[in-house]
């Protein structure tokens, strides 16, 4: 009851600030401010203030809010840690059991970079230098003989 008396004083009040609005020759203004006024007086005709003041002082209702905020941080909660890859360690194991048998190689390791057997090295040509153009490119050689090239 004290619900709907507030939301008729407040589209009561809303309607005389179109009022005042209107005679300030501001018509779109005025409009609008009518029509935010009619909403409140519309929800108590519809019986929706009813219900919203039947659900906010049960404590029933709350009781079941709150259970269903508790599940939904206990799905976000197993969310946050599946996606970490925090698990038991038979699911790790499992899961790593699943790679190794996905594998093209299974028991190929990362790739090296050096370590194992030297690879054949090319018979280094003498050096040709063209006397000609004057350049001297033993620096770009010894270069490309580091890196193996």
């Amino acid at each position: 009851m004290l619900a709907e008396t507030i939301c008729s004083a407040v589209s009561a009040a809303g309607l005389g600030i179109a009022a005042v609005t209107a005679y300030r020759k501001r018509f779109l203004a005025a409009t609008r401010i009518a029509a935010y006024s009619l909403v409140p007086i519309g929800l108590v005709l519809t019986g929706v203030v009813q219900w919203v003041s039947d659900i906010a002082f049960r404590p029933s209702v709350w009781l079941g809010f709150g259970l269903l905020g508790l599940a939904w941080l206990l799905f976000m909660t197993t969310r946050a840690i599946e996606r970490r890859g925090v698990g038991t360690r038979k699911e790790r194991k499992a899961a790593a059991k699943t790679a190794q048998r996905d594998a093209v190689a299974p028991a190929a390791s990362a790739p090296s970079l050096g370590g194992g057997l030297p690879a054949a090295q090319p018979q280094a040509k003498p050096k040709q230098q063209d006397d000609a153009t004057g350049e001297d490119f033993s620096d770009i050689e010894a270069i490309l003989k580091k890196h193996g090239i």
